[in-house]
């Protein structure tokens, strides 16, 4: 059975704590799917009180991840294992995206590296960083959130970990669209009627308004999914 491996390196790794006692991470976890390990940067840090940041050449505001604790770090794992990515979570990194989450599903060993402070030393991403990710154009206050935001996303796909496999298969993105809109019981409420089509059990027609209501979706709110030749077969309909 598949099984992925991530080391998640942070400043502040009890804050992993309540997220992998919970839900997905923690039943991935349960069923030997992921195998999650987390380390603590202050232990590699320097003199009596483990310092891991410093001030940036040049001035300026802010601190700097200093590169000694990170380097010790990673390559210790490195030294015991080979790693199919070392990940640092920033927000000048490559858009997180489905097609990415897809890739490193199927991949064995990850590193991720949570950033802090104001930036992390160029030597670590020049020498030890082999792929850099944001979840979006926003900064936070450090790598944590992101790096949770990136091991939900990719560990739902390891097969095993979801109830239905076919469910993340069909999410928004998976297709290049968004998905189409659910329903359940009642068939009204306040007024409001469940479309006949999917009361029918025709799973023919079902499929075919899934199909047309994803891609209406995805006109309206995210037509940058669609490439030209669709956006120009549906503006001619």
């Amino acid at each position: 059975m598949k099984s992925l491996r991530i080391d998640v390196i942070s400043v502040m790794p009890g804050f992993f704590e309540s997220p992998l006692q919970k839900g997905l991470l923690h039943r991935a976890t349960e069923k030997h799917l992921a195998d999650i390990h987390l380390h603590n940067l202050h232990d590699y840090g320097l003199g009596r009180y483990k310092q891991v940041d410093d001030t940036p050449f040049g001035g300026g505001a802010g601190m700097v991840l200093r590169p000694e604790p990170v380097f010790e770090c990673i390559e210790k794992l490195l030294a015991e294992r080979s790693y199919d990515a070392v990940i640092f979570m920033t927000p000048d990194g490559e858009r997180l995206e489905q097609q990415s989450a897809n890739r490193l599903s199927r991949l064995k060993n990850l590193i991720i590296l949570c950033g802090h402070y104001k930036a992390v030393d160029q030597r670590v991403r020049e020498r030890l960083v082999t792929m850099d990710i944001s979840v979006g154009d926003v900064v936070l206050s450090g790598g944590e959130i992101p790096a949770l935001m990136l091991m939900d996303s990719v560990i739902r796909l390891i097969p095993g970990v979801l109830g239905d496999s076919e469910s993340a298969l069909t999410d928004s993105f998976q297709t290049g669209m968004l998905d189409c809109v659910y329903y359940t019981r009642p068939s009204e409420y306040r007024g409001i009627k469940v479309p006949e089509v999917l009361l029918s059990g025709h799973h023919k027609k079902i499929e075919e308004w899934r199909n047309c209501n994803a891609l209406a979706r995805t006109l309206e709110r995210r037509p940058d999914l669609l490439d030209e030749e669709t956006l120009e077969e549906l503006k001619n309909k």
